[in-house]
């Protein structure tokens, strides 16, 4: 599926502002209701949308230590990583895993209530997973910017 202007201002709208009623949306990007319904149903059945979600507010919840967690795995066989992923996708305090080029063979964006907890995951979670050779934490001080909008063209 090609991507036209309008299409690109409706994921555009949608990823700022999520809870857009297609009546709002339609008259955002100058359509009538029917044919912006149409559009975004394509969108989403094209995979375009992934999904909606609220953002929650990690303070407000208890959740005050972010940490950018770099993992380096014994190897790099099949049997390894299909552990190190099964692990890591029943660890909830792992927001985002990203197999990475460099020093460390991925990179976890991790988050707990405290110090104590972030060790507790290591310790108890993360370093029990078999193949898991070094861990690396980096924390975050003060986050600068957020966003989840990909900039369109």
């Amino acid at each position: 599926m090609e991507l036209d202007k309008t299409d690109k201002r409706i994921l555009g709208l949608l990823q700022r502002v999520g809870r857009l009623s297609n009546r709002e949306l339609a008259a955002k990007v100058s359509l009538s209701p029917s044919p912006c319904w149409r559009r975004l149903k394509e969108l989403e059945s094209q995979g375009f949308i992934k999904g909606y979600a609220a953002m929650l507010d990690p303070e407000a919840l208890g959740l005050g230590v972010t940490a950018f967690t770099h993992v380096s795995l014994d190897n790099h066989h099949p049997a390894t990583l299909k552990e190190f992923h099964g692990a890591i996708m029943d660890c909830p305090e792992v927001l985002e895993c990203h197999m990475t080029s460099g020093d460390h063979d991925y990179t976890l964006k991790v988050i707990a209530k405290d110090l104590a907890s972030y060790q507790s995951f290591l310790s108890q979670r993360l370093m029990s997973v078999k193949g898991v050779r070094s861990v690396n934490s980096s924390f975050c001080l003060k986050q600068h910017k957020l966003t989840t909008a990909l900039p369109i063209e």
